[in-house]
């Protein structure tokens, strides 16, 4: 069973939540798929127990003892990417056209080490994660790769989170191919609501049952109410409204998911969500 946390926009409270789940459902397989920020993994006191390299694309590189300077591949070069003979390897997007025309054939595409994908054993279970490489984007193909890393764990139907990018991009999208249900949390913005048609599309395309959670629904009950309207009339389901809370941030401060703070309203409301949500997946 694997369950993918979105949001349309980032700063939504999605590690948060993710977070407090896995917390919740115990005996679970994380997986963090958010790479281009990756945090999941800093609530925990964890081990890396397993490091592999990941190549996500090609670079160009000049041979200089072939090379003859007649400046073609700079010519050539859409992304400004080549000047006096040299690549800009930050701007460099591996398009092969400067192969094509070098005369000389003195330059060739060679693989780039994108990120290092990791498994992190914690006391109880794993998080599947990645850290990129200076310069790197995340891709698609690395978060296939950390859950194709991350379900070497889930035996026996063990429930698996991820904490998914913000957005409908290729990242988001290799998160949920695949899946079994999808929470997409919001917030009480315009932009917000905005946020959440666009995902809940990219779900309804992808023919995924789709919980939604409105995060500080308080702070805003109006727009609530209009993102409640917007729910019900895509048939979506409403599984928790989380109150603003001062001590969320304090938990983020202390590396402590939320549901651990006995005074927390946000903490107990993820509770009472999670219940929602069991009864839904099991």
């Amino acid at each position: 069973m694997e369950l993918v946390v979105l949001s349309g926009k980032g700063g939504t409270g999605k590690t948060t939540i993710a977070t407090s789940l896995s917390e919740l459902a115990k005996d679970v397989v994380r997986i963090d798929c958010d790479v281009d920020a990756s945090n999941f993994y800093l609530y925990y006191n964890g081990k890396d127990t397993n490091k592999q390299d990941f190549y996500g694309g090609k670079k160009a590189v000049i041979d200089e003892s072939k090379c003859i300077k007649c400046g073609k591949c700079e010519e050539i070069c859409k992304f400004d990417a080549i000047h006096n003979n040299r690549i800009d390897v930050f701007a460099c997007e591996g398009c092969g056209a400067c192969v094509l025309v070098c005369p000389e054939k003195a330059i060739d595409l060679e693989e780039e080490k994108a990120a290092q994908a990791f498994i992190t054993e914690l006391d109880k279970g794993i998080i599947s994660r990645a850290e990129m490489e200076i310069g790197s984007d995340g891709s698609g193909k690395l978060v296939t790769l950390l859950r194709q890393n991350g379900r070497k764990f889930s035996k026996n139907e063990k429930l698996t989170i991820i904490d998914g990018s913000p957005g409908i991009g290729c990242a988001v999208i290799a998160s949920i191919t695949g899946c079994d249900a999808v929470l997409v949390v919001t917030e009480p913005t315009v932009s917000g609501l905005e946020d959440l048609m666009r995902v809940t599309a990219l779900c309804e395309h992808f023919g995924l049952y789709t919980m939604v959670c409105i995060n500080k629904y308080d702070i805003n009950e109006e727009m609530s109410e209009e993102i409640q309207n917007f729910i019900e009339q895509q048939q979506l389901k409403l599984v928790g409204k989380i109150p603003y809370d001062d001590i969320v941030m304090k938990s983020i401060n202390e590396l402590k998911p939320i549901i651990y703070y006995e005074k927390s309203v946000a903490g107990k409301a993820i509770k009472d969500m999670w219940l929602n949500i069991k009864k839904i997946i099991s």
